[in-house]
């Protein structure tokens, strides 16, 4: 069951983020001192008693001006107002009633859609309800004087604003995939968000940059719901000035976190750079499930072996994703947009696998077998006792040895690589946790130091 929508309107710099953060209970929302911070529509779960529902943070909406993004903007605050269940109208109470909020405020007159008054940066009782009379002109009924930053006056203004809300008393118990689309700026991943929703969901523009806020956005396929977390380009480090980039570059890496899958967007023309083979680093050490999406194929003369010459190439570079499936694709023209999906349902599944402990001990006598361990040069050879998988997303198996220090990066490797030809695990990294001697006795409650 979809949840009811609220969007979240108003000027510039009014506070509609910090408001957005208050309903959500968290800060998900960049909040900085600067206006146009918020250029996309970001959508965030919350609830009020008993009523649940999504609240979309839009832009600072700006009428008499088309520089810049500002269109745009527009554009992104019109389709959530489309959506959405009711508006919540926020304007600065101390800087009084505007033309801006005038404009605003007689375009929402025009919409159908119930609009509530939120009069923010009331943070005296006393002033705060002077502060808000102000705005009884706007002829939008009555202005309730709130505080973001502190939240007084939000629960008065909730009280009303869910009455305009369906009731919600059971929702589907439906899973979600989460899914972070990540890569360096101007790649293409705002495009390949628009072309995996079939709609205009994110601002897209060649200036780098575009998208701050890691925006959330849920798609249904069938039977299966994906979270869609489009995220902010990812600049090298010395390159990125301390304020709204700072805060966006920590989104997206707050979003690989909480993603399921990543899909790790690449520019087919650029090849892969050095801040993509950082980028995946940070990918590995999270321990997501991928997908390399190699965008712009559109843009690239073909013949029959140039796919497998780009791929070639690409797998050269990220020698150790050659897990990770690769797909070509042109966000600009859909072109296999469609496969996308597909590679992050196996993914997914592999991401959550498990194996039974047979099986993986099965798979450990072949490889020995075929490739006994190494032995030092004192005749110390490494042994395997046994091997069993601890845990999933990703998949993670402790392999019980007699000595860790025994055994070499290349028989490490070896191993590693067994257990992908024998079990597969596409799409997904497999941790391998080397425990010694006295990590298995004292996991099997023995204490060889007592023993007579």
């Amino acid at each position: 069951m979809s949840l009811p929508i609220v969007a979240i309107i108003g000027r510039p710099n009014v506070g509609k983020s910090t408001f957005v953060n208050r309903l959500a209970g968290d800060q998900q929302a960049i909040v900085h001192d600067e206006p146009g911070i918020t250029r996309d529509r970001t959508y965030r779960p919350a609830f009020w008693q008993d009523r649940e529902f999504q609240v979309v943070d839009t832009g600072g909406l700006v009428f008499d001006d088309d520089t810049e993004f500002l269109p745009l903007i527009r554009q992104q605050a019109m389709a959530a107002l489309a959506e959405a269940s009711m508006a919540i109208f926020v304007v600065d109470g101390q800087a009084g009633v505007t033309a801006g909020d005038r404009e605003i405020a007689q375009w929402l007159r025009q919409q159908q859609v119930p609009v509530l008054l939120a009069v923010n940066k009331c943070e005296s009782i006393e002033r705060g309800a002077i502060q808000a009379a102000e705005f009884w002109e706007l002829g939008l009924g009555e202005p309730y004087p709130i505080s973001a930053i502190h939240g007084s006056g939000t629960g008065e203004l909730l009280d009303d604003a869910i009455e305009h809300l369906p009731s919600v008393d059971e929702l589907e118990d439906n899973e979600e995939i989460k899914v972070a689309i990540v890569g360096r700026p101007n790649v293409g991943k705002s495009s390949l968000l628009n072309a995996l929703t079939g709609e205009q969901r994110a601002i897209v523009s060649p200036v780098s940059g575009t998208t701050r806020d890691a925006i959330d956005m849920v798609v249904t396929r069938q039977d299966k719901t994906y979270r869609l977390i489009d995220t902010a380009g990812i600049r090298r480090k010395k390159n990125v000035d301390y304020g709204a980039e700072f805060f966006s570059i920590n989104r997206a890496f707050k979003a690989i976190r909480r993603a399921d899958v990543v899909l790790f967007v690449l520019d087919v023309l650029d090849g892969v750079t050095e801040q993509d083979l950082k980028l995946a680093g940070r990918i590995i050490d999270e321990g997501k499930a991928t997908i390399i999406v190699l965008n712009k194929w559109d843009a690239v003369d073909k013949d029959s072996g140039t796919i497998y010459e780009y791929q070639r190439q690409i797998m050269s570079r990220l020698y150790f994703m050659e897990w990770a499936e690769t797909i070509f694709v042109s966000a600009l023209s859909g072109k296999r947009v469609d496969k996308i999906l597909d590679a992050v349902d196996k993914a997914y599944e592999e991401y959550r696998r498990r194996v039974s402990t047979s099986v993986i001990n099965e798979v450990l006598e072949d490889a020995v077998s075929w490739h006994s361990p190494p032995t030092s040069r004192q005749g110390k050879q490494g042994k395997i006792y046994y091997g069993t998988q601890v845990s999933s997303q990703p998949p993670t198996i402790a392999l019980f040895v007699n000595d860790p220090k025994r055994f070499n990066d290349n028989y490490r490797r070896y191993i590693d690589r067994q257990f992908r030809e024998q079990l597969g695990f596409t799409g997904t990294p497999v941790r391998l946790l080397w425990r010694g001697k006295k990590v298995r006795d004292l996991e099997r409650g023995t204490n060889r130091a007592t023993k007579v």
